[in-house]
C-alpha cells in the first residue's frame, strides 16, 4: 500500500512538472523571449519526459524481473533495501517478502516430498509407478529386491524377469489384480500384484504395488491340506468302517454255517437270508456314498477355464428366478431385486456364474426354511451395482437364521456343511470360480438376523 501510495505521488509530480514546462514553453513562443530561453525549456521538458520513461521501464522491468523469478523458481535473487527515499524501496521490501514466502513453500514442499519419498523406500511392499509408455517414475528398494533388479527406467526391461509380469503390469486396471511367480536366484517367488490408475497434471500413471506371499500361500495351503485330510479320513472312514463291519458279520455267519457238519443250504432261514440281505444293501449304499464323495472332490479339482462375455446382470438373475419361482412360492418368500443402473453388464462365463448364483439362492431359500420360529416375513434380496472402486457386486441377502461365528470361518472349505443333506461342495466350487473371473465372494452374517453373500468382478 505504501509503495502504490509513493508511485501515485512520484508520477503525479512528475506528470504536473511536464505539464508546467509545457505552458511554460507555450508562453515563451508567444512572447518575446530570447531564443536561448526556449531551446533550455524545451530541453528541460525533453528530459523531463525522458525521465518519466526511465521511471516507468525501470519499474516495468522490476517487475518483469519478478515475475521472471517466480515463473522459473529462481528464488535466489534479493532486492536491495537501502533506504534511497523513493518508492522503490517500499517496492523491493514486499518483492523479498513474497519471495521469502515462496522459499519456505518450496522449503516445505522439498520436506514434504523426501518425508514421502523415505517412506516409500523402507516400506515393506514393493511399489512402482509409471506413465502411459513404461516409463518408470518411481520404484522403491522394496520393489527392486522382490524383481531382482538394481535400475528400472522402462518396465518393459523386466521382460528379462518375466514376459508375463510385464503384460500384467502394463494390462492391470485399477483395482485389478493378479499373482505371479517369478524365478529368483533359482527360487521361486509367488507375488501379489494390486494396480491402481491414477491422474498427474492430465497426465495418466499407474500405481503398482507388489508384496511376496509364498509364506502366506504355504501356511494356507498346509491349512487347506490338514483341512482336507481331516474331511477326508471322517468321510471315509464314515464309509468304509460299517462296509468292513457288515462284510466281516456276513463272513462269518457265512462261514459258521458252510463249514458245519450238516450244512444245508435249506437250513438258511428266511430271517437269516433277510439279514444277509440288509447288510448287503447297507454295503452296497455305503460304497455308493463313498463314490459320491469322490466324485464331487473330483470336481473341485476340473473347474474349466472360463469363456467369457459381456451379459447383462438382468438376464443372468432373472432365468434362476424363475427356475427356482416353485421353491420361492412354497415357502412364501417375497423376492426384492436391484439393478442399477438397469443395464449394467458384467463379463462372465454365464454357464458357471449362474451355477455360483443358483447354490446361493437356493441356500437363501433353505435359509428361510428354518425360519418359522423367528416370527417374521420371509425376504431374499439380489442387488447389482457398481461400487466406488468400480468393481461390480452381486448381493444375496435372506433374513433367515444365519450362520454361528465359528461355522461362518469355515463355509468355504471343501465339504464342510451345516446342512443334514449337504455335501459341503456348493460354496468351494463357488470360490473357485470366482477366483477363476478375477473375483471374489464374501460372506457376512448375524445369527437370528440373516446372511448376506457378496460376488466382485472386475469391470
Amino acid at each position: 500500500m505504501a509503495y502504490s501510495n509513493n508511485f501515485k505521488v512520484n508520477l503525479i509530480v512528475r506528470v504536473l512538472l511536464i505539464f508546467c514546462t509545457c505552458i511554460l514553453l507555450v508562453d515563451l513562443f508567444y512572447t518575446e523571449s530570447y531564443t536561448l530561453t526556449k531551446v533550455l525549456v524545451g530541453s528541460l521538458l525533453i528530459y523531463e519526459i525522458y525521465v518519466l520513461i526511465k521511471y516507468l521501464d525501470k519499474t516495468n522491468q522490476e517487475l518483469a524481473g519478478f515475475l521472471n523469478s517466480i515463473k522459473y523458481d529462481d528464488f535466489t535473487h534479493t532486492y536491495s533495501t537501502k533506504k534511497t527515499g523513493t518508492s522503490m524501496d517500499d517496492l523491493y521490501v514486499q518483492f523479498n517478502n513474497v519471495i521469502k514466502k515462496f522459499r519456505e513453500i518450496r522449503a516445505e514442499k522439498e520436506a514434504q516430498h523426501n518425508y514421502l519419498r523415505t517412506i516409500v523406500q523402507h516400506v515393506g511392499i514393493g511399489i512402482i509407478t509409471f506413465d502411459k509408455s513404461g516409463e518408470v517414475q518411481i520404484i522403491n528398494s522394496t520393489a527392486k529386491s522382490l524383481l531382482g533388479v538394481d535400475l528400472l527406467k522402462n518396465v518393459q526391461q523386466l521382460s528379462s524377469v518375466s514376459e508375463e509380469l510385464v503384460n500384467s503390469l502394463l494390462e492391470l486396471k485399477t483395482g485389478g489384480r493378479d499373482l505371479m511367480k517369478i524365478e529368483k536366484k533359482g527360487e521361486e517367488v509367488q507375488l501379489a500384484i494390486y494396480a491402481i490408475e491414477l491422474m498427474r497434471r492430465d497426465e495418466e500413471f499407474k500405481l503398482i504395488s507388489i508384496q511376496n506371499i509364498k509364506s502366506e500361500l504355504e501356511e494356507k495351503e498346509m491349512d487347506a491340506w490338514q483341512n482336507l485330510i481331516r474331511v477326508l479320513t471322517h468321510e471315509i472312514m464314515n464309509s468304509v468302517t460299517p462296509i468292513s463291519s457288515l462284510a466281516a458279520t456276513v463272513e462269518t455267519e457265512l462261514e459258521s454255517q458252510i463249514y458245519a457238519d450238516d450244512f444245508k443250504v435249506e437250513d438258511i432261514s428266511k430271517d437269516d437270508l433277510s439279514d444277509f440281505h440288509m447288510a448287503l444293501q447297507t454295503i452296497h449304499k455305503r460304497s455308493e456314498g463313498l463314490i459320491k464323495f469322490v466324485s464331487d472332490f473330483r470336481n473341485l479339482t476340473r473347474i474349466p477355464i472360463p469363456q467369457l462375455e459381456d451379459i447383462l446382470i438382468c438376464d443372468l438373475i432373472n432365468p434362476i428366478l424363475n427356475l427356482l419361482r416353485f421353491d420361492i412360492e412354497q415357502n412364501n418368500i417375497k423376492i426384492n431385486l436391484s439393478v442399477e443402473p438397469e443395464q449394467l453388464m458384467v463379463r462372465v462365463d454365464k454357464e458357471q456364474v449362474e451355477q455360483v448364483l443358483i447354490n446361493l439362492i437356493k441356500n437363501a431359500i433353505q435359509a428361510m426354511g428354518e425360519n418359522d420360529e423367528l416370527q417374521k416375513p420371509k425376504e431374499i434380496s439380489v442387488c447389482a451395482a457398481v461400487e466406488s472402486d468400480d468393481r461390480i457386486t452381486v448381493k444375496i441377502k435372506d433374513n433367515g437364521t444365519g450362520i454361528d461365528e465359528e461355522a461362518l470361518k469355515k463355509v468355504f472349505i471343501p465339504f464342510f456343511t451345516t446342512k443334514k443333506s449337504g455335501s459341503g461342495i456348493g460354496l468351494s466350487l463357488s470360490k473357485q470360480i470366482m477366483r477363476k473371473h478375477n473375483g471374489n465372494i464374501s460372506v457376512q452374517s448375524v445369527v437370528n438376523e440373516g446372511t448376506e453373500f457378496t460376488l466382485s468382478f472386475p469391470r
